[in-house]
């Protein structure tokens, strides 16, 4: 029993939709068409979260903005770049790859290879040389850890 209240808890923990009724377009085609572009837009208040999912009131005339330009007559292609052009490519969850946009793209894997690099030379800087394998003992220095051993040997 418990199971199954614990199971029904997870589920019902998913994210909600954040999308009202009355913002819905009455035709399924455009609605689907609006919902998936707005996967594609980022809330500028919520930063890495879809417009379709926020709460935020910016995110709300956002999908307000959607829902116009698909009942003008906009493809899809059209919408984002119209968009795009007033809040810049920043609103875009995937920017495209250019120039300006390289070190975004780039950049977590140059962070990777560079700290990579730096384990690689710490470890080998830290592996025990042959070279630094200590001096072997003189007569006069075996003779004496013979004696002090054969001491505690004794009762």
């Amino acid at each position: 029993m418990r199971f199954v209240l614990a199971l029904l808890a997870v589920l019902g923990a998913t994210p909600a939709l954040a999308v009202l009724p009355h913002e819905m377009l009455a035709d399924p085609a455009q609605e689907a068409r609006a919902r998936a572009i707005s996967q594609e837009l980022r809330c500028l208040v919520c930063q890495n979260q879809p417009i379709d999912d926020s709460n935020a009131p910016l995110a709300a005339d956002l999908r307000r903005l959607v829902r116009e330009r698909i009942t003008a007559g906009d493809s899809d292609d059209a919408v984002l770049r119209y968009v795009t052009q007033r809040y810049g490519d920043y609103v875009l969850l995937k920017p495209p790859v250019r120039e300006d946009t390289f070190v975004l793209w780039y950049g977590p894997f140059a962070i990777l290879a560079l700290a990579l690099a730096g384990a690689a030379v710490y470890v080998r800087r830290r592996r025990p040389d042959a070279a630094a394998a200590p001096a072997p003992l003189s007569e006069d220095e075996e003779a004496r850890l013979a004696a002090l051993v054969g001491e505690k040997d004794r009762p």
